[in-house]
């Protein structure tokens, strides 16, 4: 398992379980804060963009972040479900540890609490910002003054229950993993950092903007605010949209928008964090670090970089995320996206076609060719237990050690 020290997050697509190995570069010196001038906010955009807004804001994007509240904390706090308990103490560097998940009037916090009899000790912080959406599962993160930290308890959503933040050692109470604005750039749309250190954890607090907003990915919007309203009152004057829309991208300029967050964590920064701007090449903003996995690269933040290694990819000019990924709507079934496969290649032509039939094949393609795998990044270990999240393998290929499934259910999520 990776060392807890090291402290900082994954981007990852649909949840932000926190082991890490981000390499960090130093961004330029003289730019502490990042120019935040002529953004609107969501707001603004939902108020004429009303059916879009709507159903993006079930999304995993726009859920990355959020604030908690009784519907956005997943984890249970009924008595009877609310706790997490070392089975083995021996197993436990504090004698007796146990966590309590408590919802009270002023807010939601966890507890940790060791020891026996008089000997008890007992730390409690406050959950005041969640990191991902719920489809794997939530962490939790708590402000002292003005540094971020991560809580050690996290909610897994196979099997509904609290684990220990993975890469955080079992049987410990850690209450002092640092969240640094890497790791936040990917899992929210701004804050602003008060140190030039790219370790650092200290923020202004009130600057913070949570999930991924309309912005993130079409630019500031006031300049189209101002635009489309000077055409309500002038109707006879053409409006010109004065907004970045990503479908006018070329497709190096797609991929790198998406790049941003879901191409892997071995990259140097070459700017300030939340200084990327959609439809500039992301190499002016991060530099590539070679990766140790290149035979097989762990499936985990890594989507753009295995989409690449892909022979549909490769063989085509215009393939890109969007193809198959509309950002704006939630959760698909892994059937629809199969069908994506088959606007290019024919059901026919598939080696396993005799065996499956062709109900199998249409419905089926990326269960064979983009198998879910573990990943060996997000690990936590529970009471002597072991688990891996899993997601898909973006590299679009034939596995052989992949077993055709008898059906296909398997849900994915962008």
């Amino acid at each position: 398992m990776i060392p807890p020290k090291l402290g900082v997050f994954l981007a990852l697509a649909g949840f932000s379980f926190a082991p890490s190995a981000v390499a960090l570069g130093s961004p330029q010196e003289s730019q502490v804060e990042t120019a935040r001038t002529g953004y609107v906010g969501n707001a603004s955009c939902f108020s004429c963009h009303r059916e879009l807004s709507q159903n993006y804001q079930h999304t995993g994007h726009y859920l990355t972040s959020q604030l908690p509240t009784p519907g956005s904390v997943l984890g249970s706090f009924r008595m009877d479900a609310n706790s997490m308990t070392i089975v083995d103490p021996a197993q436990s560097v504090q004698p007796g540890l146990q966590f309590f998940m408590e919802s009270r009037r002023d807010g939601f916090f966890e507890t940790a609490r060791s020891g026996w009899n008089s000997d008890v000790f007992q730390r409690t912080e406050r959950i005041d910002l969640i990191t991902g959406s719920g489809v794997r599962g939530q962490t939790y993160l708590y402000w002292q003054g003005d540094r971020l930290f991560e809580l050690p308890v996290s909610y897994w959503t196979d099997g509904h229950r609290w684990i220990n933040s993975p890469g955080y050692m079992d049987g410990t109470a850690d209450f002092s993993r640092v969240v640094n604005p890497a790791c936040l750039e990917c899992h929210a749309t701004f804050i602003r950092a008060l140190s030039n250190d790219p370790g650092t954890n200290r923020y202004d607090r009130e600057s913070l903007i949570v999930g991924i907003s309309c912005e993130s990915c079409h630019g500031a919007g006031a300049n189209h605010v101002r635009l489309e309203m000077k055409h309500e009152t002038e109707p006879n004057e053409s409006a010109s949209h004065g907004i970045l829309n990503p479908a006018d991208f070329s497709r190096d300029r797609k991929v790198d928008l998406c790049a941003e967050c879901h191409n892997g964590i071995q990259r140097e920064a070459l700017a300030p964090t939340f200084s990327y701007v959609p439809g500039q090449p992301l190499n002016k903003y991060f530099k590539p670090l070679p990766s140790p996995d290149v035979e097989h690269p762990d499936v985990h933040g890594n989507q753009v970089g295995l989409l690449q290694r892909s022979k549909c990819y490769r063989s085509s000019e215009k393939l890109s995320c969007s193809t198959c990924h509309d950002v704006h709507t939630t959760k698909q079934s892994a059937a629809s996206y199969s069908l994506k496969c088959l606007t290019c290649h024919q059901w026919q032509s598939c080696g396993m076609l005799r065996k499956l039939g062709r109900n199998k094949i249409e419905n089926g393609c990326i269960d064979c060719h983009m198998p879910v795998e573990e990943t060996n990044v997000i690990v936590s270990e529970t009471a002597g237990k072991v688990v891996h999240a899993k997601m898909r393998n973006h590299w679009i290929k034939i596995y052989a050690s992949v077993r055709p499934p008898e059906a296909s259910g398997t849900a994915t999520r962008h």
